[in-house]
C-alpha cells in the first residue's frame, strides 16, 4: 500500500514518526505552513520557518524514504495580527520555490475582516503563481465558515479544481463537492473526523476529489491515521484500487497541478543520524 499524506505538520513530529510512517506505507507528504502554537512577534520568524520547510524538513524526511513538499502562506489565525501582515508582501519569493506545491494554509479562524482580506490576497497570489490553494475551514461555526469561504473562492476567479477546502465534516462535504472544489478531511484520535465516519462519507459521496489527511501536529494527533483509514476502507468493502485512489492518486492529482510534484522515490538511509538522536535501521 502506498500513501500520500496531503496535510501533516512534520515540524512538530519526531524521527520515530517518520520511521513508523514509512513502515505503514507513507511515501510522500505535504506540510502546510501553520500556526506554531504561540504568536509570532515579527515577520522574520516566519521566514526562518519557511526556510526550514524548504530545506531542513525535506532532508529529514528523505532519510526515512519519504518525499516532503510544502505549502506556504500567512495562516488565518495570524492574519489578525498587524505585526504579521508584512508576510503577505514576502510570499511571492517563497511561492516561486520548487518544493512549494500550493498556497496554504489560508482561510478562516474567527471570520474577521482581516481574515477576509488575507484570504482574498492569497487566492490572488495562487492565481498569479499558477498554484493550487489549501484552505482551512474554521473549527467554530463550520457550515457558515465554509459557505463564506466558497463565496470568496468564487469571487477570486481561481478555478475550483485548484482549491481544496480542508477539515470538512458531514455538514459541509456536499456544498464543497457541488462547488467543484476538492474536499479535505482530517482524521484525528478524538476530534474532527474518525476513520469510521470517513468511511461512511466515502460510501455516501464517493472517492472523487477527496483528500484524507492526518493533519498531525503538536497536539493530540496521529501521523498513522491515513493508514488506519485505508485499513478501515478495506474492512468496509472498498477495493485496493479505491484505497489507492484516495490515499495516493487523489493527492498526486491535486498537488500535481502545481507542476512541481517530483515523486522520484526517496531511499531511506540504513543509518540516519541527527543531532541528539541517532536512529539505526536494518536490525543493527
Amino acid at each position: 500500500m502506498r500513501i500520500f499524506d496531503p496535510h501533516i505538520h512534520m515540524t512538530s513530529r519526531t524521527t520515530d514518526d517518520y520511521e513508523a510512517m514509512y513502515a505503514a506505507g507513507v511515501r510522500a507528504v505535504v506540510e502546510p505552513a501553520f500556526w506554531l502554537g504561540q504568536p509570532r512577534t515579527s515577520p522574520e520568524s516566519f521566514y526562518d520557518y519557511f526556510d526550514s520547510l524548504l530545506g531542513w524538513e525535506p532532508y529529514r524526511a528523505a532519510q526515512f524514504g519519504i518525499q516532503h513538499f510544502c505549502t506556504i502562506a500567512l495562516n488565518p489565525k495570524e492574519a489578525n495580527d498587524p505585526r504579521c501582515r508584512p508576510v503577505l508582501d514576502e510570499l511571492p519569493r517563497y511561492l516561486a520555490k520548487d518544493r512549494v506545491v500550493a498556497v496554504g494554509e489560508i482561510g478562516y479562524d474567527s471570520m474577521t475582516k482581516e481574515e477576509d482580506e488575507a484570504l482574498a490576497a492569497q487566492l490572488r497570489l495562487a492565481v498569479e503563481h499558477g498554484l493550487p490553494a489549501l484552505v482551512h475551514t474554521p473549527h467554530r461555526d463550520k457550515a457558515a465558515g465554509t459557505r463564506r469561504t466558497l463565496d470568496v473562492v468564487r469571487e477570486s476567479g481561481i478555478a475550483p479544481e485548484l482549491v481544496v477546502l480542508d477539515h470538512l465534516n458531514e455538514l459541509t462535504v456536499s456544498m464543497v463537492l457541488d462547488s467543484g472544489c476538492w474536499a479535505g478531511f482530517s482524521v484525528y484520535p478524538k476530534t474532527k473526523m474518525s476513520e469510521d465516519r470517513m468511511v461512511r462519507i466515502l460510501q455516501q459521496h464517493g472517492t472523487a476529489r477527496v483528500l484524507v489527511n492526518s493533519a498531525a501536529d503538536w497536539g493530540r494527533s496521529d501521523p498513522l491515521k491515513t493508514r488506519k483509514t485505508a485499513d478501515a476502507m478495506l474492512a468496509a468493502g472498498f477495493g485496493e484500487d479505491d484505497v489507492d485512489l484516495v490515499m495516493w492518486r487523489n493527492p498526486v492529482a491535486f498537488y500535481g497541478q502545481s507542476g512541481r510534484l517530483d515523486l522520484d522515490e526517496a531511499k531511506p538511509d540504513e543509518t540516519s543520524s541527527f543531532e541528539g538522536n541517532s536512529v539505526k535501521r536494518g536490525g543493527e
